[in-house]
């Protein structure tokens, strides 16, 4: 294992670091306040114009598509490359977007190239490459306990050349923004089948599709993350050609498998970016606060959250990276458990630093003055967003147990 990133990825470090101090930091404000007007317009979902400004200096500076390992269509970084630039991108609540990396579309992405055929690449995967349209990945139930992905009813069934699906599904990321165009939808082909995992199949859902209904969007600790958003979409006897099934019926849990092992490293690195910037923040602020006397950077019990704070980051961080490369060295089944391991690791680190860097802050740590309070809800969101903790423990548990039991 050598973590030693190459002279390329070095580049690309520098390059998007500058990028983000000259862009993307400062137009934070400038987002929130055009997303501002947007609500008080009555329709806050509708994109910030800063966002495709943005998104056209990335692409003009060949800052775009650094994800897809192992594709003629991305960039040909590997996970273990790719892994550090997504750490910078996610210290940021925007910083993903302009550089077309952001979730669902990346997770979206990566299953059209791995399992999309030529002409569901053609229609979908590049205009997605090309940042003109989004998507949104349609799995999660309100009424089942989707944790348990065998659970999941919806109800896929065939008719002729075409599949009718009834069902509704809740956090569909992203299908409230006016730039969702297709959404990859998971449900039952086969509920009779003796395997449970080969009774689900996944389907493109194209969002103009009669029958598909977004009935509300759904806030996080009350934040609705517009214009992209979270939502409860209605299908009710939707019809799509059968060509648009994904690999074929009975391979839907071979595709989540395929598609969720890179979005977790993606979401692993962005929290190590935004709990590398709160404790940045928790240093400066300790350090130009005085109370009882003296900084607030000089009490004992700050030190020893400054030094728990750098312990757990770096600690998390390889972890990620050793996932990252063991995914790129043996492939994604072979690193599940080192998936897994992250998934629960690198959220609850990140909801320990935020959390201090917020305590540092005092009452400005749960306002809007600062980035904190947001970094929080994403950060507590991702214990339960790709599988909550319990899951992830439970498999790791399994895995260590099995050449003993």
């Amino acid at each position: 294992m050598n973590f030693e990133y190459s002279s390329r990825v070095n580049d690309l470090q520098k390059r998007v670091r500058a990028f983000m101090d000259e862009y993307v930091y400062p137009a934070e404000a400038q987002f929130e306040a055009e997303m501002d007007a947007a609500r008080k317009s009555g329709n806050a979902w509708q994109c910030a114009p800063v966002m495709e400004v943005l998104k056209e200096r990335a692409k003009a500076a060949g800052l775009w598509n650094l994800f897809l390992p192992e594709s003629q269509f991305g960039a040909g970084l590997t996970n273990l490359e790719y892994a550090p630039l997504c750490e910078i991108m996610g210290r940021s609540s925007i910083g993903s977007e302009p550089f077309n990396c952001s979730a669902p579309d990346t997770g979206n992405m990566e299953t059209l190239v791995r399992y999309g055929s030529e002409a569901q690449q053609q229609q979908w995967l590049l205009p997605l490459l090309n940042g003109t349209i989004r998507s949104g990945f349609a799995m999660t139930e309100p009424g089942v306990a989707s944790s348990d992905a065998t659970n999941i009813a919806a109800h896929i069934e065939r008719d002729g050349d075409h599949y009718v699906i009834n069902a509704r599904k809740w956090w569909t990321s992203g299908a409230n923004d006016p730039r969702c165009k297709i959404l990859i939808f998971m449900g039952k082909t086969e509920p009779d089948h003796p395997d449970a995992h080969r009774r689900q199949s996944m389907i493109l859902v194209p969002m103009d599709t009669p029958g598909v209904t977004v009935l509300r969007h759904l806030p996080v600790f009350g934040y609705d993350d517009a214009p992209h958003g979270h939502a409860e979409v209605l299908f009710e006897n939707v019809r799509v050609p059968v060509r648009n099934a994904l690999l074929g019926e009975g391979r839907g849990f071979e595709i989540a498998q395929g598609r969720l092992g890179p979005g977790r490293i993606h979401h692993c690195m962005r929290l190590i970016g935004q709990a590398e910037r709160a404790l940045e923040a928790m240093c400066r602020r300790t350090g130009s606060r005085v109370a009882f006397g003296r900084r607030i950077a000089d009490q004992g019990v700050t030190r020893e959250r400054v030094a728990e704070a750098r312990i757990m980051i770096d600690q998390a961080r390889f972890l990620v990276l050793h996932a990252a490369w063991k995914m790129d060295v043996l492939g994604n089944k072979a690193a599940r458990k080192e998936i897994a391991m992250i998934k629960v690791a690198a959220p609850a680190m990140a909801c320990q630093v935020i959390d201090w860097a917020i305590q540092a802050h005092g009452a400005g740590g749960v306002s809007e003055d600062f980035f904190l309070a947001r970094a929080f809800a994403g950060a507590r969101t991702l214990r339960l967003a790709d599988g909550p903790d319990e899951v992830h423990r439970n498999a790791i548990a399994k895995m260590e147990l099995g050449p003993y039991l």
